[in-house]
């Protein structure tokens, strides 16, 4: 899988009512060995909950950050308030969510994979575009979790480097599900290793007497990390 150039790859709707042009953040491909098919899903940049286009009081009382991932069927919308929301994730037909969506992915024209930690801090001080695939799998499913890196975090004493990014569509692998659409939670990914990768996913969580959706669910997994510079 080429990574992709994150800087210029967006997610516009055909809407006639708002063509609305969303920054691609994360790639996600899930991939049945069994069958040899796979899907890819596109977790694109948070907003707010708008008024759109009004002539004025634009942002909705109650305000709410939105995030949809759209792939080649269904499409989700998470919608995280600041209490516990029946109403957090809405699942519809890709086609439902602003007429369909037409796909502006540019692969990396100069693509270097980074094999070792001097390589990856020496492109870190270099300010190349980093990004990162985290290949996950369990009962004959895969995973490449892919995403820019925003946070990067470099030790020159002992050579390490930390990437800690997110958020990134995780998909549980570990249980069956009709639509891998539904694999798919809102998670950070952290690693400074090629062999494992540690996960926060966003879940109801308790704070005093209340519930919210936080990043709050630690997973450690094991995973093939990959690095690149994408120049």
């Amino acid at each position: 899988m080429i990574p992709l150039d994150y800087g210029r790859s967006f997610i516009i709707g055909k809407a006639p009512s708002n063509e609305v042009r969303f920054w691609v953040e994360s790639r996600t491909r899930i991939v049945d060995e069994a069958s040899g098919t796979s899907e890819d899903y596109y977790q694109v940049g948070s907003c707010k909950s708008e008024n759109t286009f009004g002539e004025k009081d634009l942002l909705l009382q109650d305000n709410y950050d939105f995030l949809p991932i759209f792939g080649p069927e269904w499409g989700v919308v998470f919608r995280r308030k600041a209490y516990l929301f029946d109403g957090y994730r809405e699942t519809r037909p890709a086609v439902e969510w602003w007429d369909g969506q037409d796909y502006h992915l540019v692969e990396g024209g100069e693509v270097e994979e980074l094999a070792s930690n001097e390589a990856i801090r020496e492109a870190t001080y270099a300010n190349a575009p980093i990004v990162t695939q985290t290949e996950i799998a369990h009962n004959g499913l895969r995973a490449i979790i892919e995403c820019p890196v925003k946070t990067m975090n470099t030790r020159r004493g002992d050579d390490m480097y930390q990437v800690d990014s997110g958020p990134v569509a995780f998909p549980d692998l570990t249980r069956p599900y009709d639509r891998h659409i539904d694999r798919l939670t809102l998670a950070f990914v952290v690693f400074n290793a090629p062999h494992f990768a540690d996960f926060v996913l966003e879940v109801p969580t308790q704070v005093g007497g209340e519930k919210v959706h936080h990043y709050s669910e630690i997973l450690s997994l094991e995973a093939e990390n990959r690095v690149y510079a994408v120049r």
